[in-house]
């Protein structure tokens, strides 16, 4: 490291050590500096500034009720056309059913994505969630994407609150953090052109948080995004929390190319090594410095690499996970789930306590063969 980069590491850490905000062009010299190992420290001073000792994980399922969709995003390897023999539409049984399983293994949330089913009405998405919510009344159900509740309004002429209020009164309990991708528009436009834009999306987040819902946020990163354009994300994101304060927990999430038309478009594009991965988690870290949690989607990372980002900024290790799709048709080669004894050991191995939370970071309690939840896992800032 020259001596100017030296210096200016230093300021960051001052900054850091301070509690003081990173800026635009703090965030983008770390993404470009190699001192890997200083920016994981900093990171994880800040990691274990809101959570110590502590990395979270959850027993949950996810169902993604239909593959067939209306957008051709070139990056998804999940969807399909209506009359794609690759495609698939749950019936009110199966997803009943998928449901009781969850809640019969002992899952606290089910984790509720899918395609945009052009033929369907707004009603049939209800309706998922009204049998999830009958046939497992104790599972909190996260669901549907901005970009699904963006489309819904379409479909509808409701405005967002009526969409989620009608969705809340069906059983919803929050929403997740994908359709975010990358919100600037020089590569939104090129890998997503017609689903909902940055505005859209950040409109369905305060929305929700208005209402009284938590929500999540993501980052698609590794594809033809540059580093100015993740820094970008991270500062849109920060400002939203800085006015709402609904967003729980970021996920990075490191894309998958196999079996995208984009990979078809850029034949030299491979999956984020295990250095981007971590500095991305890192640098995520340090600038969503109103964020409580950080993730590390072991599904898209990988187990070994996950393990790591738990000293690399992230506090939280996602779940249990069974019947993941998404990321498994784009070449993911986890596992589809890990037993609540895998993810406590991988937790131990990393130096870190493991704790069972619920959706909304509350400690789970398990006795008995049930589980409540307890007292909120609350930040140590």
């Amino acid at each position: 490291m020259s001596g100017t980069d030296a210096g200016r590491m230093r300021e960051i850490r001052d900054k850091v050590e301070a509690r003081q905000r990173l800026s635009f062009d703090d965030g983008l010299f770390l993404y470009e500096s190699n001192d890997l190992f200083t920016i994981g420290e900093l990171a994880n001073q800040v990691r274990e500034r809101w959570s110590g000792n502590y990395t979270f994980y959850n027993v949950n399922t996810h169902l993604n009720a239909t593959n067939v969709c209306v957008y051709r995003c070139i990056f998804c390897a999940f969807r399909a056309d209506l009359k794609s023999p690759k495609g698939y539409l749950m019936s009110d049984a199966e997803i009943a059913e998928r449901a009781a399983e969850a809640q019969a293994r002992g899952a606290t949330e089910l984790h509720v994505v899918g395609g945009l089913h052009h033929q369907m009405p707004f009603d049939w998405y209800v309706n998922v969630v009204r049998l999830i919510h009958e046939a497992a009344p104790e599972i909190h159900i996260k669901a549907y994407t901005a970009v699904e509740l963006h489309w819904f309004r379409e479909l509808t002429g409701l405005t967002y609150r009526d969409v989620l209020q009608t969705l809340i009164d069906a059983g919803l309990g929050s929403l997740p953090g994908g359709g975010a991708e990358i919100f600037h528009s020089e590569v939104r436009d090129i890998i997503c052109e017609h689903k909902a834009d940055a505005k859209e999306w950040f409109a369905v987040h305060r929305t929700a948080h208005e209402m009284g819902l938590h929500s999540n946020a993501t980052m698609l990163y590794g594809h033809i995004e540059r580093p100015e354009h993740r820094i970008d994300h991270l500062i849109r994101l920060r400002e939203l929390q800085d006015e709402t304060h609904g967003f729980q927990t970021f996920i990075p999430l490191a894309f998958h190319p196999d079996n995208t038309k984009l990979l078809e478009q850029r034949r030299d594009l491979k999956k984020p090594s295990g250095l981007v991965d971590l500095k991305t988690m890192a640098v995520s870290r340090l600038m969503l410095d109103n964020f409580p949690h950080i993730k590390a989607y072991w599904i898209m990372l990988g187990v070994k690499t996950a393990q790591i980002a738990q000293s690399f900024g992230s506090d939280d290790l996602d779940g249990t996970v069974v019947h993941e799709k998404i990321y498994h048709d784009a070449g993911a080669e986890t596992p589809q789930e890990l037993t609540v004894a895998e993810i406590e050991g991988l937790i131990r191995e990393a130096g870190r306590i493991p704790v069972e939370r619920d959706t909304v970071y509350r400690r789970v309690e398990r006795r008995d063969g049930g589980w409540k939840s307890a007292e909120p896992l609350l930040a140590v800032v």
